[in-house]
């Protein structure tokens, strides 16, 4: 299925300058010059790390700072879609960091920004609470097709391009035991819809449309596509 592409430009927030003799706090390599084939990567996900080492994307973590609430974001509201949820919480991911890298006075390079999500007909599956809950969502997709939907998001300034991409994937009916199995692994927590494509899972996947690095949590396509559109060649062509 094509992306959605999603422009919203908005004001620019004022530069910070930190009070004298106050600490500018900083999760990211401490460029003193940002390259200009580097981004800030507003994820603390290993995958999409690694899924931009497979491209040769260059990055420095720009993180949450401890008061954040970074969770919160991810809070369900009622009557919301899956793609308006995706939408709507990589936005939100995104101003938040772009708040961040002013905030620490950082020297300014575009962020990426992205969110996934599972569902099954118009249910949402997030992260799970608990191991009770990954049983529960992995019964839900056994034996049939759900969608996985992940939205990116690049900024600039004042400037947010998004783009969204949806994959269907259909798992084999799974035995109690499977789950209860895979449950046990630990591989669930923290996943939206209870699993890692890329983990123990596979075994029971017996079909995938669409983009499997988008599945683990960031298109690559739809990534270089953003970044190229910005200007940033060199990050996905070196």
């Amino acid at each position: 299925m094509p992306g959605i592409r999603i422009i919203a430009t908005e004001p620019a927030a004022p530069t910070r300058v930190p009070a004298a003799g106050s600490t500018v706090h900083s999760r990211t390599a401490p460029y003193a010059e940002v390259p200009a084939d580097l981004i800030y990567l507003a994820s603390t996900s290993p995958r999409r790390q690694e899924l931009l080492r497979q491209i040769g994307v260059r990055f420095a973590l720009l993180l949450p700072d401890p008061h954040e609430d970074a969770e919160a974001l991810e809070a369900l509201r009622a009557g919301e879609s899956p793609t308006a949820y995706v939408q709507r919480v990589t936005l939100d991911k995104a101003r938040a960091a772009r708040e961040r890298l002013l905030r620490r006075s950082l020297p300014q390079a575009p962020v990426l920004a992205a969110d996934t999500t599972v569902a099954v007909g118009g249910k949402i599956l997030g992260k799970p609470a608990d191991d009770a809950d990954a049983s529960r969502m992995l019964g839900m997709l056994s034996g049939r097709t759900h969608r996985v939907l992940t939205a990116v998001a690049v900024v600039r300034g004042a400037r947010i391009e998004m783009l969204t991409q949806v994959s269907r994937v259909t798992f084999a009916r799974m035995r109690a035991q499977d789950i209860a199995r895979y449950v046990a692994s630990g591989e669930p927590r923290g996943k939206a819809g209870a699993y890692a494509i890329q983990g123990a899972i596979a075994r029971h996947v017996r079909r995938i449309e669409g983009s499997h690095s988008g599945i683990m949590g960031l298109p690559l396509y739809e990534t270089a596509r953003l970044l190229r559109d910005d200007g940033l060649e060199e990050a996905v062509e070196r």
